[in-house]
């Protein structure tokens, strides 16, 4: 990550002919928003002197405590490339506060930063390398999408059969020009599914990132006539997208994970962090999969995972161990999809890790068989949990996990929990088509 000063912003702002700086803060629920000034005003804002009306935003403050800071990160300043080369645009990623001045409880970015500084206490730097998956679509005569797409091609599939490989090299090629390192990209299993694969780096600039990567990816594909979405579930005959979190720690820059006397070459403390994810991972599961469509992935047939396991190498359990060499040794979380917030997903993800380490809590043996094809039975020898099934499952658990609602704080949990229960109501009172199909003419 570069390290910009106040000064080196004002400069590049001018050597660039930058017209419009966009201050940019995502919310309780993953969106990303913004506000536009120009740079007649960005000294201004770069002395944390812009005040926006918190309450219009989903999630945080009420209308009595309204007035909220945006400071920004020079470190995350960079240029839109898809705009004007003439009065460009460009922006910065900002910290939320409070009006007294302090760091608003209810901005994710915010607790992400807090966990990592315990971990720095410890020794620790947390390094995440996610792989998203996403859905490249049609959109009818009006623009607007459709489930529809004219490729057909599979895992690994290259053109013409993978018709939408030149909108993925150009959201690459996009994501480098804004800093960003992608380290491969390819087709998924779905038609019209693809991968990004981000390179591993520290986590607050990883979730800086991811949410830089979902503008990016649907302004690329809404230029090459496509509708790009982040849905876990858009399709219920296929694979869903979900986004694997590749999670190491590092002290003075070394792997801590590795250990060339462990098992698999893995150290004692990536064992203890495998176990506190493991702990935890159940009341953690509204954060990584927040919305109702994400249960419809995590059934059985479609590689998401669905039981609370580990293993190396096999890909059906939770957390994966692949088979890299020394360094670049690390574990693999499988469950969460794109829709997500990644701040807060990955505030608990280390976390729960850092849990695993100080009460060293050992994982449950390493389960080498296919998960999915073993009986109900099998599984509660081995006392292999179920991951939630449901948005109302994964509401349960997350009120049942203290540690969870601790690391989030409860201004966060509060509305979280409101928002999610009214969803869930919500869904429980719709009638899909599936149930019109099933029972209209037989009833």
């Amino acid at each position: 990550m570069s390290h910009y000063t106040k000064q080196d912003i004002l400069r590049m702002v001018e050597e660039e002919d930058v017209e419009f700086i966009r201050l940019q803060f995502t919310d309780l629920f993953g969106t990303l928003k913004n506000v536009a000034i120009t740079k007649n005003q960005l000294e201004r804002a770069l002395n944390n002197q812009y005040v926006f009306d918190g309450s219009s935003i989903e999630g945080f403050a009420r209308v009595e405590e309204s007035d909220m800071y945006l400071y920004p990160d020079p470190d995350t300043f960079a240029i839109f490339p898809w705009r004007p080369q003439q009065g460009k645009v460009a922006r910065i990623i900002c910290d939320v506060y409070a009006a007294n001045e302090k760091p608003y409880k209810g901005d994710p970015r915010g607790v992400l930063k807090k966990v990592i500084a315990q971990a720095k206490e410890m020794g620790y730097d947390f390094q995440v390398g996610p792989e998203c998956e996403f859905f490249l679509l049609n959109t009818d005569d009006e623009g607007n999408p459709t489930l529809e797409t004219k490729e057909r091609a599979g895992y690994f599939d290259l053109g013409p059969n993978d018709s939408g490989e030149n909108a993925r090299r150009d959201i690459v090629l996009t994501m480098e020009d804004l800093g960003c390192e992608i380290e491969a990209s390819h087709h998924e299993v779905a038609a019209g599914q693809h991968e990004v694969d981000f390179k591993y780096k520290e986590a607050l600039g990883i979730a800086d990132d991811f949410m830089t990567f979902k503008l990016a990816v649907k302004t690329v594909a809404k230029r090459h006539g496509l509708f790009a979405s982040f849905m876990p579930k858009p399709k219920a005959e296929v694979a869903g997208s979900g986004v694997h979190l590749n999670m190491s720690l590092t002290r003075d820059g070394e792997n801590i994970f590795y250990d060339p006397s462990g098992r698999y070459g893995l150290s004692k403390e990536a064992y203890y962090f495998i176990g506190g994810i493991m702990k935890h991972i159940q009341g953690m599961t509204l954060i990584l999969n927040p919305l109702v469509n994400s249960y419809k992935r995590l059934v059985p047939g479609y590689e998401a995972p669905t039981d609370v396991a580990w293993s190396f190498t096999n890909r059906t359990p939770l957390i994966r161990i692949p088979m890299v060499k020394d360094s670049n040794k690390r574990i693999e979380l499988r469950s969460p999809d794109p829709s997500m917030n990644p701040y807060l997903a990955l505030a608990l993800c280390l976390a729960a890790g850092l849990d695993g380490i100080k009460n060293q809590i050992k994982p449950p043996a390493e389960v080498q068989m296919n998960v999915f094809a073993m009986t109900e039975a099998e599984k509660e020898t081995l006392n292999i949990a179920h991951m939630p099934e449901s948005l109302k499952e994964a509401i349960d658990a997350f009120e049942e996990d203290e540690f969870v609602q601790s690391v989030l704080g409860s201004h966060i949990c509060k509305k979280l929990l409101k928002m999610k229960k009214q969803e869930w109501e919500t869904y429980r009172s719709q009638v899909t088509n599936w149930e019109l199909e099933e029972y209209l003419y037989k009833f």
